[in-house]
């Protein structure tokens, strides 16, 4: 393992750790829950926008599961808060390509930053759904969020 694969592992485990963002939101905008049906990971994710606006102004979550989608909530709650809903629903399309990559090609750090973490996961296709069960439930919450408005 390279010195860089051990940075990133460690990166994931730190998150897994000390979870940024994990706990209720009473004052939430919009919730999405989702489910791994394959290993049974759980996520709730809420999210609250500005007042008047599509900025993010906060995200909770609670759930369970591995390291990995536990991790990858942790980064979400840091990377999600302050950008406008189109901002983030980029973000995680560019997080998707990523997952979706099988691990082939560099990804952009300047894009996805603490996110380069998780393209190890990217080679094993039955994590992937781990990595991305955080951020298909904000992508729910912030486009409900954004219609209700």
């Amino acid at each position: 393992m390279s010195g860089l694969d051990g940075l990133y592992q460690q990166v994931i485990l730190d998150h897994a750790k000390a979870r940024r963002g994990d706990g209720p939101m009473p004052d939430a905008d919009a919730e999405h829950f989702e489910r791994n049906p394959t290993c049974g990971d759980e996520i709730t994710v809420r999210l609250r926008l500005e007042s008047g606006t599509d900025r993010i102004a906060a995200v909770a979550w609670q759930g369970d599961g591995c390291s990995i989608s536990m991790a990858s909530a942790s980064v979400l709650t840091d990377m999600a808060v302050g950008r406008t809903v189109p901002e983030f629903l980029a973000l995680t399309e560019a997080f998707r390509t990523m997952m979706r990559s099988r691990g082939v090609g560099e990804p952009d750090e300047d894009v996805l930053e603490d996110l380069v973490a998780f393209q190890g996961v990217s080679k094993f296709v039955m994590r992937v759904k781990c990595g991305m069960l955080a951020w298909v439930a904000a992508e729910a919450a912030a486009q409900q969020a954004v219609a209700a408005r």
